[in-house]
């Protein structure tokens, strides 16, 4: 199996540099990564190539996109150009890169036949600019909206899934959750699928998803043996492949040590507090303390263990002690966090107002791209889990997904009743006529007067009628008017 969601793991949890080739038939196109972040993409498709983005996203006039040919210079990128002649912005461009990466990788997320070949390089500083897309949520994104193919299976039904890092984990919905509990490490995926009562199709894209992201990793078999446990060796021995979960899980943190930072090595935020920073040793130690290995794997093992060990217990002690932390925040290059946090919220409230716009116009796939990457930034804000939900409702492959961004958006703002309608509404058209039901008449309590759930109730329980409201966005949500008193 040659696809890109695979690819694009690999490039990213490896933080590599170069450009990912993608060839299928008469379409070729050129992925361009700094330390696994994506910064730009060069393809021959038409509707792919900037000038079509921009106009699409009404960032340059009709004349201006007619005589696209006037602004290509020799030896300078288009959208520079555009920009130095007062087309566009420096945020027009921004956003049209960033529009262009999401469009040219998400139209490949389909086929699994394509020639797809990394090629390294040194870097690209002065080149390209700072990336402004997010690697996981393409392929979170991607592989949701994809159909379910059999070569998945394929790939994944006789390999063994290892619990592997959480930071992204919080991608999953309520229901991928469930599944991931039954990986243990030891079972087969497709021992797994006979404990489950989902369909095939929707469990092997879930597992997928799940290694895409890297919150499991796959212990070898004899006969599909990962190139990097072939190689590996117990000191004094010879290469093996029937590497243990718990050593397989050892060797791949040992892998990417060298690149990590003390947060990333205990999957913490930079802001997470003392108690934050606690759980995640515990955590880490339940899994790699020596003491949790039997002793002839940690005969064999020894340097490995204790080199994760180390590590885990040297990150605990620094971010454990706030004069540490000072001093390796500093050294580290994020003294000044409060200033990078509020640089990151307000990115978060540009996105979320791009998805707004987005949404208005009905273009829910491209509103959710926008809106998935604001959420990921601020989890606290009720409004946005809200808008993400809606635009996901309105997608078939999104419903569950919708459910746990509604109940998100009523958790963060439990006052509001448009969390309780909007999950309502979804709820209906499901046919879930009780839990339909009880969402209408938790939003009556917080807004008596409101009329789509009145509206709701009366078709399903024969309540009295209102005229409806507007929504917190600013938006029409639900209905058009409150009901005269």
């Amino acid at each position: 199996m040659n696809h890109i969601a695979d690819h694009l793991r690999d490039v990213f949890f490896n933080k590599k540099t170069g450009r990912l080739v993608y060839r299928r038939g008469n379409i070729l196109k050129y992925f361009f990564f700094q330390k696994g972040a994506i910064i730009q993409v060069k393809t021959n498709q038409p509707d792919e190539r900037l000038g079509e983005i921009l106009y699409k996203l009404d960032r340059i006039p009709k004349e201006a996109h007619a005589n696209m040919e006037s602004y290509i210079e020799p030896n300078k990128n288009l959208g520079e150009v555009l920009r130095s002649r007062g087309v566009i912005s420096e945020d027009d461009l921004a956003e049209a890169l960033a529009h262009q990466i999401r469009e040219s990788i998400l139209n490949v997320f389909p086929y699994f036949d394509a020639e797809i070949d990394f090629q390294e390089h040194e870097g690209y500083d002065g080149e390209v600019g700072e990336s402004q897309t997010s690697v996981p949520l393409l392929i979170e994104y991607g592989i949701r909206r994809m159909q379910a193919d059999q070569r998945l299976q394929a790939f994944l039904a006789r390999r063994t899934p290892v619990p592997g890092r959480k930071a992204y984990a919080y991608l999953l919905t309520a229901d991928e959750k469930d599944i991931l509990e039954k990986v243990n490490g030891t079972d087969m995926a497709e021992i797994i699928l006979r404990t489950l009562t989902i369909p095939p199709d929707q469990f092997w894209k879930s597992l997928y998803l799940f290694y895409c992201l890297d919150v499991v990793v796959f212990e070898a078999k004899a006969e599909e043996t990962r190139h990097e446990s072939e190689t590996a060796k117990p000191p004094g021995g010879e290469p093996r492949g029937d590497i243990p979960p718990q050593v397989a899980a050892v060797l791949a943190l040992r892998d990417t040590l060298p690149s990590m930072t003390f947060y990333q090595i205990l999957d913490l935020p930079r802001t997470a507090s003392d108690e934050d920073v606690k759980k995640a040793y515990f955590q880490m130690a339940r899994r790699f303390h020596p003491d949790r290995f039997e002793r002839k794997l940690v005969a064999d093992y020894k340097d490995h263990i204790d080199v994760v060990f180390d590590a885990i217990t040297n990150a605990y002690r620094t971010l454990s002690n706030k004069e540490a932390r000072r001093i390796y925040d500093v050294k580290s290059g994020s003294a000044s966090i409060q200033e990078d946090v509020q640089d990151a919220f307000h990115k978060a409230e540009i996105k979320f107002r791009q998805g707004k716009t987005l949404h208005g116009q009905g273009r829910m796939d491209e509103a959710i791209a926008y809106l998935e990457e604001a959420v990921r930034v601020r989890k606290d804000k009720g409004d946005y889990y809200l808008l993400l939900a809606m635009a996901e409702s309105k997608i078939p492959a999104y419903v569950k997904k919708a459910e746990q961004d509604f109940l998100k958006a009523i958790q963060l703002e439990p006052w509001n009743p448009e969390g309780f309608v909007g999950l309502g509404l979804l709820y209906k058209a499901e046919g879930l006529q009780t839990k339909a039901i009880r969402q209408f008449e938790k939003a009556l309590e917080a807004d008596p007067d409101h009329f789509t759930a009145l509206e709701a109730l009366e078709e399903l329980t024969g309540s009295a009628k209102k005229k409806g409201i507007r929504g917190p966005f600013g938006i029409k949500l639900f209905g058009s008017k409150k009901r005269k008193k």
